[in-house]
């Protein structure tokens, strides 16, 4: 279509073809205008493919997304104190009570968790270990990636969530002499 206005006379022309017109879809309302043009596709973005030929190898994207809980557990903000903390994190200060939950599924060591937890608080505990493990390496070359470590993972989680997220203060990776990266220290607030 040109850029050129459509005079009096053409556009009563063009009416009058309109009328006599029959409609191939009689469920549709009639615009009761002129053609409009077509609408201008949309770009679409590019997306760079690496070429790939036979005998290479394929870029794989990382199968765990999330961060590894160990940064999440270290990248908390600080809520206890600077000083505690540090000797904490030196293993310096001994827990009060430990948990172990080596070996246990989802469903049985959650209540024993959260069990334990509070327990502790109503004793007037202040600092426990919980013992989850590093989890197993299993010979598992399938296609859907699988979490080593499922406790490990999931412990961090329950300690945020009610009801043990307003029991707890603090959690952090244990020192290696109270078992590295398979233990954390919980750090419970003061019963008021």
């Amino acid at each position: 279509m040109s850029g050129r206005r459509v005079s009096p006379d053409e556009a009563a022309l063009w009416r009058k073809v309109a009328q006599s017109a029959e409609r191939l879809h009689r469920e549709r309302k009639p615009d009761g205008g002129f053609p409009q043009p077509k609408p201008k596709p949309m770009k679409r973005p590019v997306v760079d493919l690496q070429p790939f030929t036979m005998g290479g190898t394929a870029k794989m994207p990382a199968d765990d997304l999330a961060k590894p809980v160990t940064d999440r557990v270290a990248q908390a903000p600080l809520r206890m104190d600077r000083k505690a903390h540090a000797k904490l994190k030196r293993g310096k200060l001994r827990p009060e009570g430990k948990l172990d939950l080596h070996g246990m599924t989802l469903e049985r060591a959650h209540p024993q968790l959260v069990g334990f937890i509070l327990r502790a608080q109503a004793d007037g505990k202040r600092l426990v270990l919980v013992v989850t493990g590093k989890g197993k390496h299993r010979d598992d070359d399938g296609p859907i990636p699988v979490r080593h470590g499922v406790l490990r993972h999931q412990v961090p989680h329950w300690l945020s969530v009610p009801p043990l997220a307003q029991v707890v203060l603090q959690v952090a990776q244990a020192h290696r002499s109270h078992g590295g990266g398979g233990a954390y220290y919980v750090y419970l607030r003061r019963i008021r």
